[in-house]
């Protein structure tokens, strides 16, 4: 079993965390619902990575036809074509850009209503949830080898058309030595108040599995008193099991580890090669940094963590959520694994 690099982790994200994305708030409408083909959208932000905000836009699902409007706040009618979107509403300031993501159904029909399931086999957001969907498709990933670890890495990460659930995908290219391991990494909010998180992915390996060690998913947020918390479900193929990251010293003096969810099984290299797999995990912290991992789910199945842990840490950053994905590799060799449809929501 490895431990964490905590010394990697302020390396790599101390910048960062000075240019996380975020700031737009959405009050209409909510998170799955229905809407009938002309709806009212009704959104603000002053203010993204620090820069004052001066224009604001939306525009749906994939499309780069974005409508752009001038000022903080958007308070208007707008129409999309029926069905199942993603509207994404978004705000500019000084060289930077925020994101706001709402799944909505459009009816034919014209009538409004609830919304449905917004695409998750596991019903845990609550509708008033903030959800960022496709963040692999997001600008601003970077790869790290964590040299925290062991031996050495390299990698690379792009979009790629194929393989894709829904016409793409975000490729990770891993080469390591001595069992090194490659992490990449995404900033994409700066909110320091949510508490709750669901993380929702698919994820596709081919033949290169063979030559993983453990896949490593984390979320990183800065709360309020200024301290970070990081959350992480490991699927550990050193130990065979399900396994979540904790802090077993203090904030200020961090020992952090993986520690393995007895009774339960997960191998990397155990997963089905050229086939998407579905990946989703809860857990939840409260203002003193502890964090409480309550589930995971692989293509459906649930494995119940059900732990309460330790995981703050005095990092100086400022405000920011990132999100991390981890490829630790098993021998001197290389792999190639795919991330589509990576959705965040927090609540």
């Amino acid at each position: 079993m490895k431990n964490l690099r905590f010394l990697a982790f302020v390396l790599v994200f101390a910048s960062a965390a000075l240019n996380a994305r975020a700031g737009v708030t959405v009050s209409s409408p909510n998170n799955n619902d229905q809407v009938s083909s002309s709806f009212k959208l009704s959104a603000w932000a002053t203010s993204c990575s620090s820069q004052s905000v001066s224009a604001m836009g939306y525009s749906f699902d994939s499309s780069s036809d974005t409508t752009l409007i001038n000022g903080q706040s958007i308070d208007e009618s707008i129409s999309g074509p029926s069905g199942q979107h993603t509207l994404h509403v978004k705000a500019w300031g000084n060289g930077t850009s925020c994101v706001a993501d709402v799944q909505i159904n459009i009816s034919s029909s014209g009538s409004g209503g609830s919304g449905g399931s917004g695409g998750s086999d596991i019903s845990v957001a609550p509708s008033y949830a903030k959800l960022v969907n496709s963040l692999e498709t997001m600008s601003g990933w970077s790869a790290k080898h964590d040299h925290g670890g062991s031996g050495s890495a390299s990698g690379s990460t792009y979009m790629v058309s194929s393989p894709s659930v829904s016409g793409s995908s975000r490729e990770f290219e891993a080469g390591f030595s001595d069992s090194g391991d490659e992490r990449y990494s995404l900033s994409f909010s700066d909110d320091i108040s949510s508490e709750n998180f669901f993380y929702d992915t698919w994820v596709y390996v081919t033949s290169s599995s063979s030559n993983i060690g453990n896949l490593e998913f984390d979320i990183n947020q800065t709360m309020s008193d200024g301290k970070t918390v990081m959350f992480g479900i490991v699927c550990d193929g050193y130990n065979l099991h399900w396994a979540y990251t904790a802090n077993t010293g203090s904030d200020s003096d961090p020992s952090p580890r993986h520690i393995t969810k007895s009774g339960s099984y997960c191998n990397p290299r155990a997963w089905s090669q050229y086939k998407w797999h579905h990946l989703e995990a809860y857990y939840s912290r409260d203002s003193s940094g502890y964090i409480t991992y309550h589930s995971v789910w692989l293509d459906g199945t649930e494995t119940g963590i059900n732990e309460k842990v330790f995981g703050k840490y005095d990092l100086g950053w400022g405000p920011v959520i990132n999100t991390q994905f981890q490829i630790d590799g098993l021998g001197s060799n290389h792999a190639t694994v795919y991330l589509a449809n990576l959705n965040v929501s927090r609540w």
